[in-house]
């Protein structure tokens, strides 16, 4: 998985309406559904690119809290053009995770949250060439698209701090507190304070 795939990933994870943990999503960046793991000759190189993507998730965590998301847009240099495909890629494959949950999102009934799920939909449309628009009006949403990301982001990571959670994600979400120094309830065997906390 590429950076900008990666950094979609993340962001659609953390955005989600309902909890997905480390160990449904981290086979994705592997790319390997055998066991969820990668091979790697050295198992420190295998902790230091788990270390390097938990680093990304909680840099996008931070991000959100203070409502200035900086998505990981690779950019042509021969033109200078922002490829904000590759990103919607893996925020989709993120979607893809829970169907069912970012479904009830379009039914909620919360406008902001139905217009940014219904915008970032229709980049994903655009970017898998699967969208029924001209070429017309894909080049206007194409220009604006990296920015229009960042907005609609927040919109559904506003909506899911008010608590626009859907009653799947509520049947899932976290037993009970977990302490600072105790294992990840993610099952990565950190502490709690070294990986999604």
């Amino acid at each position: 998985m590429l950076l900008t795939e990666l950094d979609g990933l993340l962001t659609g994870v953390l955005v989600s309406p309902e909890l997905v943990r480390p160990a449904e999503w981290l086979p994705i960046v592997w790319g390997s559904e055998e066991n969820g793991r990668p091979v790697f000759d050295d198992p420190v190189d295998m902790q230091w690119f788990t270390d390097a993507i938990m680093a990304r998730y909680n840099e996008i965590v931070r991000d959100l809290r203070r409502g200035k998301p900086k998505p990981i847009f690779d950019v042509d240099e021969r033109n200078g053009d922002v490829l904000w495909e590759l990103w919607m890629d893996g925020f989709a494959a993120a979607m893809a995770l829970r169907p069912e949950s970012w479904a009830a999102v379009a039914d909620s009934g919360d406008e902001d949250a139905v217009t940014a799920f219904s915008r970032l939909s229709l980049l994903i449309a655009i970017a898998r060439d699967e969208s029924a628009l001209d070429t017309m009006e894909i080049n206007a949403i194409n220009d604006r698209a990296p920015v229009d990301i960042a907005v609609n982001v927040l919109q559904l990571h506003a909506w899911r701090l008010r608590g626009g959670v859907t009653p799947a994600a509520s049947r899932t979400a976290h037993p009970a507190k977990v302490g600072r120094n105790e294992p990840c309830p993610c099952g990565s065997e950190k502490k709690f304070k070294r990986c999604c906390g």
